[in-house]
């Protein structure tokens, strides 16, 4: 269990340093910014709809390890999704991060990486803003999202 715990905390470092679809995207169709009140985090999500599918998806922002990577892997596992598809991953994540006694993932899921997190509740906050950003900007509401 203790080499699997260190692959997914990689997974988070590596996401964290290097993060998937850093950037603005001045054609996005919808955007959406959050910020978390209790450490600073803040993001913009850009999404670029065809229809009902997710086109396109980046994020800016700035935030803790959870908070960056968390936002990274969300972008790779919505971008050619569904809405529909989008938010079914947006509970299956909060599940996962918010339930300790969750079931587990397969090894290869990308969000299996978080299943930590449900342990530091002081954290859940920090790995789930993108995740409510994105659901801000699919939904075309144009507040800022706190997680407070």
């Amino acid at each position: 269990m203790s080499e699997l715990s260190d692959l997914y905390q990689e997974v988070i470092l590596d996401h964290s340093r290097k993060p998937h679809n850093f950037h603005a995207m001045p054609l996005a169709t919808q955007k959406a910014e959050g910020y978390n009140p209790l450490c600073g985090d803040q993001v913009t999500v850009y999404v670029k709809l065809q229809g009902d599918k997710i086109e396109d998806v980046s994020f800016e922002g700035k935030g803790c390890a959870i908070s960056k990577s968390s936002a990274s892997v969300m972008t790779d596992e919505v971008k050619g999704k569904t809405k529909a598809e989008a938010e079914a991953l947006f509970e299956k994540f909060r599940h996962l991060v918010t339930d300790s006694k969750s079931p587990r993932l397969e090894e290869e899921d990308k969000l299996a990486a978080f299943s930590g997190v449900s342990e530091f509740p002081t954290r859940v906050k920090c790995a789930v803003l993108a995740w409510h950003t994105l659901r801000s900007a699919l939904h075309d509401k144009p507040a800022a999202v706190s997680t407070e």
